[in-house]
């Protein structure tokens, strides 16, 4: 066989190949769409009112920020918020927030069917291009969006949403906001004093600090700053009690709610959420340092403290250290952090998680202008741990319990 003719059989072999796969690529891509389209449809399956109201859950999307949603204490606040909460209300479900890094994920989640409504006043413009329907909240900024084809559920927000709504939602937006400012007044003002040598509930203060292994003074100064030692207060939150717990985390705990006014029960639930913080810092080393951690959290809630120290490891900064760690705590109410994609739990209120660990530790170490038959210095307290214990601390130890003979429930002065 020559060499030309088996170049032509070459040549007619690679074309009748390339023609094969001309042929069969359109095919090819069709069904490659043809998949796309069903898992399209699949992902859209639209849930509308009565799967809602079956499931028990209204789920509704939006972006954190102050005025639209933020947790504050364990507590949903925004305008937003308030009237999501209010519409879930009328319908006897429960009520669960998305929180969304943009327009675009709002606009997904929903069309998906991973979120009800969008609860974010967008431009009527955005929402009808975006192929989704615009219902119920109606303002200059913009208004609510549902899925088209939830039709029920449109005609229901459309149907509960009126003036009254939002006059309703801006009150407590009001309300929220002067007492959030009363709080920050409280915890702010040093020269607030104790009077005698302790308080009432020294001895379950001493209890608590057993669990906690710190010094039973130091969590007598955290209740001072939640309650000013008032077992009946009540936040505006909902916090109950001596150590202001919420009956979402009593609850959590294996707590009765209705049981938080009992100072006992109250101090010792505190004591074990605590336990639980104590464990989640368990890389902050030092002992101080963990201790500054856990109080944020008690106050921020552990989420936020977490993209905090999140926000610290990526500027550069020592996540394990508090003084680092709290810029970014004080932060998180800038757009610029919160809305960072590292930032899981969105906006919080962080000057005041921020003033609560310092004054607290202000008021442990002697600094705050209070009694000081209640504190006792930080370093002598270390120290003391250390007579008791026999040995030194080391970066590598475990924190000791601050607990002493003098400090027993006996020679307690009531």
């Amino acid at each position: 066989m020559s060499k030309d003719y088996k170049d032509e059989k070459m040549k007619d072999f690679i074309y009748v190949t390339v023609c094969l796969f001309l042929f069969f690529l359109p095919m090819a891509c069709g069904r490659d769409k043809q998949i796309v389209v069903v898992e399209e449809s699949v992902k859209n399956d639209v849930i509308d009112l009565p799967e809602i109201e079956e499931g028990g859950e209204l789920i509704c999307v939006t972006m954190s920020g102050p005025d639209t949603y933020f947790e504050y204490h364990g507590r949903g606040v925004g305008l937003q918020y308030f009237m999501a909460e209010d519409f879930a209300n009328s319908l006897g479900l429960r009520l669960r927030m998305e929180i969304a890094c943009d327009t675009a994920e709002m606009i997904s989640l929903v069309r998906n069917s991973k979120a009800d409504i969008v609860a974010c006043e967008l431009p009527g413009e955005v929402v009808k291009r975006a192929g989704l329907s615009s219902c119920g909240v109606k303002s200059e900024v913009g208004v609510w969006a549902v899925n088209k084809e939830a039709v029920q559920l449109r005609e229901a927000v459309d149907k509960w949403y009126c003036d009254t709504v939002r006059l309703k939602a801006v009150s407590e937006m009001k309300n929220y906001q002067s007492r959030q400012q009363f709080s920050q007044n409280r915890v702010l003002k040093p020269e607030m004093r104790l009077n005698g040598a302790g308080s009432n509930y020294d001895a379950l203060f001493v209890r608590a600090a057993k669990m906690l292994g710190w010094d039973w003074k130091l969590i007598a100064a955290q209740c001072f700053q939640e309650s000013a030692f008032n077992p009946m207060a009540v936040s505006w939150a909902g916090a109950r009690g001596l150590m202001q717990i919420m009956p979402s985390t009593a609850e959590a705990l294996g707590v009765n709610s209705d049981d938080l006014f009992n100072p006992e029960i109250n101090v010792m639930t505190s004591a074990k959420y605590m336990c639980r913080l104590n464990e989640k810092f368990d890389k902050v080393r030092n002992p101080i340092e963990r201790i500054k951690f856990v109080l944020a959290a008690y106050n921020g809630g552990y989420g936020h403290i977490s993209d905090a120290m999140n926000l610290a490891r990526k500027y550069g900064k020592n996540p394990f250290l508090w003084e680092e760690v709290g810029f970014f705590v004080q932060h998180l109410s800038d757009a610029k952090y919160y809305r960072d994609p590292i930032v899981k739990y969105g906006y919080m209120v962080g000057n005041e998680t921020y003033d609560y660990v310092n004054s607290i530790m202000k008021r442990w170490s002697g600094e705050g202008n209070v009694s000081q038959g209640l504190l006792i210095n930080k370093k002598e307290a270390l120290i003391h741990s250390e007579r008791r214990s026999g040995k030194k601390n080391n970066r590598f130890s475990s924190p000791k319990q601050i607990v002493g003979r003098e400090d027993s429930l006996f020679s307690i002065k009531r």
